[in-house]
């Protein structure tokens, strides 16, 4: 059996973040990304979504290698295979699971996916928000070990949503893993780019558990969004649950429900309904149910504090104290971080401590994330 190693969660194209190749797609091109894995193992196999595409996506040629710097490679890419196919066409709204190839990695490696785009593929089904670059060069460079071919950069991840590993006779896989459900905080922003230190990453090396994130930015509990994914009631099974050897779920989510209401000049998200503590709590109640369901044990995360944000009021205060109560007190989840507790400022509960504040008194800087890593181990 195989372990999940490492996780982007799907998203529509657009071009709501930083500039991206999701909106234009790709054609007669390679792209490489690198991905850290949080598990070992001496085999290793991808997934690919075309969960968002309006057409079959034709993969001419895959290959994975150990990661060097940049678009470089540290060891001779290893082709993969699809059903015993070098190429594989996945049918839209859909994903596939590729065969497993054989590769020996080690926890808190990077390795790079590179796939062949011979065909127009159409938007791409991506991860906006990826904190680490990806590349992409003409022509065919799945065996390219330099890197030089790859011309033109972004910070995005593209149809590559998982990547499994496999160890010894595969006869039993990993069951402890912890998978991160939330938003922009999860997902790493804020974060030093290029580095790893999302609090997943944290968690990861703090743990030595395989860890799974499954955040996206902007992304909402009860709503879906063009930008910010599909509502998380909705993608839990998708993003999470159908992932092997998830035993924890960790959830931080309902802060985009309460916040995006309060900013009236934000363009992203209209209309942005005002929600009760209690809509929120029937959307957390789901996301227990859904777990465990499959057996997952299930820990709820206390929302950070976000106070001078432009997600903060008078209503987002209320309703975010009255769901942090609940998720502390209601003895619901299996275990609470109270991560609220933790990064709030001296004096000022309502406030993101000034050395853990990314600059927008909404998101973590790596000393924050690093905290969060360390409040959520100490529940799992």
């Amino acid at each position: 059996m195989f372990t999940t190693a490492w996780t982007a969660s799907p998203q529509s194209p657009s071009t709501g973040f930083t500039p991206n190749w999701s909106q234009e797609g790709f054609w007669r091109q390679s792209l490489r990304q690198v991905v850290r894995l949080t598990a070992g193992g001496d085999r290793v196999r991808i997934r690919l979504s075309n969960v968002y595409g309006t057409s079959p996506l034709r993969i001419a040629g895959a290959s994975l290698a150990r990661a060097d710097l940049g678009a470089a490679v540290r060891s001779e890419p290893v082709r993969l295979t699809f059903g015993g196919s070098a190429s594989a066409e996945i049918p839209a709204r859909a994903e596939t699971v590729g065969d497993a190839a054989e590769l020996a990695v080690e926890a808190g490696e990077s390795v790079t996916v590179t796939l062949h785009l011979d065909a127009v593929t159409g938007p791409a089904t991506f991860h906006a928000q990826a904190f680490a670059t990806s590349y992409r060069g003409a022509g065919d460079l799945l065996d390219d070990t330099g890197g030089a071919g790859f011309d033109e950069t972004t910070e995005s991840w593209y149809f590559l949503s998982g990547v499994d590993v496999g160890a010894g006779d595969l006869s039993a896989g990993r069951t402890d893993g912890v998978a991160l459900f939330g938003d922009s905080i999860t997902d790493g922003f804020g974060s030093t780019p290029g580095a790893n230190r999302r609090w997943s990453d944290a968690l990861a090396a703090r743990t030595g558990r395989p860890v799974l994130n499954a955040g996206i930015g902007g992304n909402l509990l009860l709503n879906d969004s063009a930008w910010y994914g599909e509502k998380g009631v909705h993608r839990l099974e998708r993003d999470v649950l159908g992932r092997a050897g998830v035993g924890t779920l960790v959830v931080l989510l309902g802060l985009n429900d309460i916040g995006f209401s309060e900013a009236p000049s934000e363009p992203t998200y209209r209309p942005a309904p005002r929600v009760e503590a209690g809509e929120l709590v029937a959307g957390h109640r789901e996301l227990i149910r859904q777990a465990r369901s499959r057996g997952v044990r299930v820990v709820g995360a206390t929302l950070l504090p976000f106070g001078g944000s432009d997600h903060w009021g008078e209503r987002a205060a209320k309703v975010s104290h009255e769901l942090n109560e609940w998720i502390r007190r209601s003895g619901e989840y299996d275990g609470v971080a109270d991560l609220h507790r933790a990064l709030g400022a001296a004096g000022g509960a309502d406030v993101l401590c000034g050395a853990y504040d990314f600059g927008d008194h909404l998101h973590p800087n790596d000393a924050g994330y690093q905290v969060m890593a360390e409040v959520v181990s100490s529940v799992l």
